[in-house]
């Protein structure tokens, strides 16, 4: 099966052509990808605009999918278009004039060329972007290659972005189940907020990460909220204040600024580490996983990754993280939640609209 996926859910626009084999163990080769960065669009702000991101979505939708298809729209689209099976868009979650760009997108291509059209949780983009690393990167992570799938179940997953913050306990490849999410700011949201104290321009998350490096994780003994509670939710909010308070109550000489920022950095960074890894390891001993699963914007952090990773294969268990620009928002991770869906529930046609606050 040939996916054409479209993901404008927040202030990536993308579209990918993703091929798709098999269903007890399913694979996917990427044929194109293409993603247009809205960074300098809202860089400016500090944070998205929905309606910024709405009328960039609108802008670049067909230059990308000219990418994909070809430059011409009449004989070549219709050519082109005759080897896609299914369409995939986002319907959710993320900022909802942003979608609904999407959306309407497809919707629109869909009925021109007759084709089927499926919605998508971006979340479950994210879960399943494991299935776009390498075959080889896959079985060499697992050890025994002869069935992936049996080999890695149960599993837990870590998905940590921009707005969410999950743990999922996975039974198989098709079922989850939530163990715990966030009550309040995401792990990348608090990044984002803390990059703003410090004064560091938007996206927080590289800024962040870069700064670290100059910086000393055991500077500043930082809360590591709620790792002490025997849950599996996370809170970010107070460490984020935390940051701020102690920014406020030690002004630094002019020649130390610089030092400090690096400090405050490399400690919020360690405490989110340190939080996010505690309790997925928590829950890897508590349901005797296989395997750990990390994925979203969040899961580009290479530290995080180096942790979490030594952790799982201190454990000697197979740890699964895709390459790094699909951890970031793109549509090939769409197109394979649209494949897994297509396999759960079939060619089912269900009314497809925004869902801002869906859930995984």
């Amino acid at each position: 099966m040939n996916i054409l996926a479209i993901e404008t859910s927040c202030d990536e626009t993308a579209i990918a052509l993703v091929r798709a084999t098999g269903t007890a163990r399913p694979q996917f080769a990427v044929l194109k990808n293409a993603v247009a960065s809205q960074i300098e669009a809202h860089r400016p702000f500090g944070g998205v605009v929905p309606n910024i991101a709405k009328r960039e979505h609108h802008k670049w939708l067909p230059i990308i999918l000219r990418k994909i298809v070809g430059d011409d729209e009449s004989a070549g689209w219709r050519s082109a278009f005759k080897k896609i099976d299914l369409i995939a868009v986002t319907q959710g979650p993320g900022l909802e004039p942003a979608l609904w760009e999407g959306i309407e997108f497809a919707k629109a291509l869909a009925k021109k060329y007759n084709k089927p059209l499926i919605g998508v949780n971006h979340l479950e983009g994210h879960l399943y972007s494991f299935l776009l690393m390498e075959k080889t990167e896959i079985q060499s992570s697992i050890r025994q290659p002869a069935d992936k799938f049996s080999k890695l179940f149960p599993a837990v997953a870590l998905i940590v972005s921009g707005g969410h913050t999950i743990l999922l306990r996975m039974n198989d490849v098709l079922a989850w189940k939530k163990l715990g999410e966030t009550r309040d700011d995401a792990a990348g949201e608090a990044f984002d907020k803390v990059a703003r104290i410090l004064g560091l321009p938007y996206p927080g998350g590289p800024e962040i990460q870069k700064i670290s490096e100059k910086g000393n994780p055991a500077a500043i003994a930082f809360p590591r909220p709620m790792l002490d509670k025997k849950n599996y939710d996370f809170s970010f909010s107070g460490l984020k204040t935390a940051v701020l308070y102690y920014m406020r109550d030690h002004a630094p000489k002019a020649n130390e600024a610089n030092k400090l920022k690096a400090d405050v950095a490399a400690s919020f960074q360690q405490a989110v580490i340190d939080t996010l890894v505690g309790k997925t390891m928590r829950a890897v001993s508590e349901f005797k996983a296989k395997a750990v699963l990390l994925s979203g914007g969040v899961a580009a952090n290479q530290p995080l990754r180096d942790a979490l990773g030594a952790q799982a294969r201190g454990n000697r268990m197979a740890f699964l993280v895709p390459e790094f620009k699909y951890n970031t928002d793109n549509a090939s991770m769409i197109a394979v939640a649209g494949y897994m869906k297509y396999l759960r529930d079939g060619n089912k046609k269900r009314r497809i609209t925004a869902r801002g606050n869906w859930s995984v």
